[in-house]
């Protein structure tokens, strides 16, 4: 007797699609069997043509708590999170208050997401002007890595490191470091303005471009890994390709709205649209979506980082006094797999990017798979059913976002956590740390 099984032709495995029969105990998956095999259990789901997949990994998102939980709080973003089919997330050092730069901040994190979490959390920590020397304790702490800015954060509190510092953070720790990669030299001051076009010229695809040159060349010479976050400017990705070929520990990440939409269409004062690295055209896109492809950007994740309404300026329409920011944790996966298979890729490959590959980035080999041993964080997902994004069904704090209106292929129907379904009714989450 198992505690559950669950049945599908669509089972989404590392090996690829195909019918199975998933037994979970003690929150495990137990084994992987054929469709129509005898097994007792206390539940036996079928889902007959509905897809299973695993639970996707987010390792990119802004909850803000403490802090700033009028912007977004743990129980709201990870209930979003396991509506979207998202069982598992790695906090942002920043927004919150205070930032996640030493132990007491992370403490101080935690206790405040505690009996809040409606999925896994797991949490990075922060690389600042100045406090190299609390790295080492934050990472033993758990933490999964560094995240560093090289240009101004938006926040205060969370300030820019120069070469010089970030070098000094990376042999401090030997850790992963992600890093925000734009050059505030090439960046210019957006002038007050409802075009996005303004907004896009102030922050030029050579920001990223030079930012990425400048994380690598300090991993290079440090012997670090190093990952690329939100890469918008598909000009960088010769950079990465040629470091990565020459031996350096580097990977990136992009996400759903870089791979999705397009600057020409965004209309003037939409600043629901505004986050930085920006938005930029089709063209750009088409490049990443072969980056993708070939595995030269790894992985896909939300960077979901929402705001109050009248941080958006919805009311001016001002892109340049705009809070920047995407929340997207619900709808990244129908976002991607709308946009996948019209360019002829699979569940697979939306699995292997959203789920399998970010789990690999931060070590969680029990997640984002649905393999004997993995924890039992299972979707089902209807592949095939359609619906039109409702901005009042998603459940973050301020349903403020760019896809409101837009007809999105794939509906998650069942989320499971370790073998329990996450109904939004008790939050069962639990605290992630390096190594597990």
């Amino acid at each position: 007797m198992v505690d559950l099984v669950v049945r599908s032709r669509r089972v989404v495995t590392p090996e690829g699609e195909r019918p199975a029969a998933v037994l979970v105990e003690d929150g495990k998956i137990a084994a992987v069997l054929p469709y129509g095999a005898e097994a007792a259990a206390a539940e036996d789901a079928d889902l007959g043509d509905m897809a299973l997949l695993p639970g996707l990994v987010d390792t990119h998102v802004h909850v803000n708590e403490p802090g700033r939980t009028e912007w977004e709080g743990f129980a709201t973003a990870t209930r979003a999170a396991a509506a979207g089919g998202v069982t598992t997330i790695i906090d942002m050092p920043l927004n919150s208050l205070p930032p996640t730069v030493d132990t007491g901040a992370l403490k101080i994190k935690k206790a405040a997401a505690a009996g809040q979490c409606h999925v896994d959390v797991g949490f990075w920590g922060g690389a600042i002007p100045g406090n190299a020397g609390d790295l080492p304790g934050l990472h033993e702490a758990g933490v999964f890595g560094f995240k560093a800015f090289l240009a101004d954060s938006g926040v205060p509190e969370f300030p820019p490191v120069d070469a010089g510092q970030l070098a000094g953070a990376m042999n401090a720790a030997d850790a992963l470091f992600v890093i925000h990669a734009e050059d505030p030299d090439h960046l210019a001051e957006a002038a007050s303005s409802a075009a996005y076009a303004d907004f896009l010229a102030s922050r030029p695809p050579d920001a990223e471009h030079a930012a990425v040159a400048t994380a690598i060349a300090v991993a290079r010479a440090a012997g670090r890994r190093v990952h690329i976050l939100h890469l918008s400017a598909a000009s960088a990705l010769p950079l990465i390709a040629a470091a990565r070929a020459d031996g350096v520990r580097v990977t990136a990440e992009t996400c759903p709205h870089y791979l999705t939409l397009d600057a020409a269409d965004i209309p003037d004062g939409a600043t629901e649209f505004k986050c930085c690295p920006p938005i930029r055209d089709t063209a750009n896109a088409d490049r990443l979506w072969e980056a993708l492809a070939d595995g030269l950007i790894t992985c896909v994740v939300s960077d979901h980082s929402p705001c109050t309404p009248d941080l958006k300026r919805r009311d001016t329409g001002d892109f340049a006094a705009a809070w920047g920011g995407i929340a997207s944790v619900q709808l990244g996966l129908p976002v991607i797999w709308t946009a996948a298979a019209q360019r002829g890729h699979t569940l697979a490959d939306v699995v292997k990017w959203m789920a399998r590959r970010p789990a690999d980035l931060v070590g969680l080999r029990s997640k984002g798979r649905i393999a004997v041993g993995a924890d039992a964080d299972l979707v089902a997902f209807e592949p095939d059913e359609e619906f039109v994004v409702d901005a009042h069904a998603l459940h973050h704090r301020n349903p403020v976002t760019p896809y409101a209106g837009k007809r999105l292929r794939g509906v998650v129907r069942r989320t499971w956590l370790r073998g329990r379904t996450v109904t939004g009714d008790e939050a069962g989450g639990i605290f992630l740390a390096r190594g597990n």
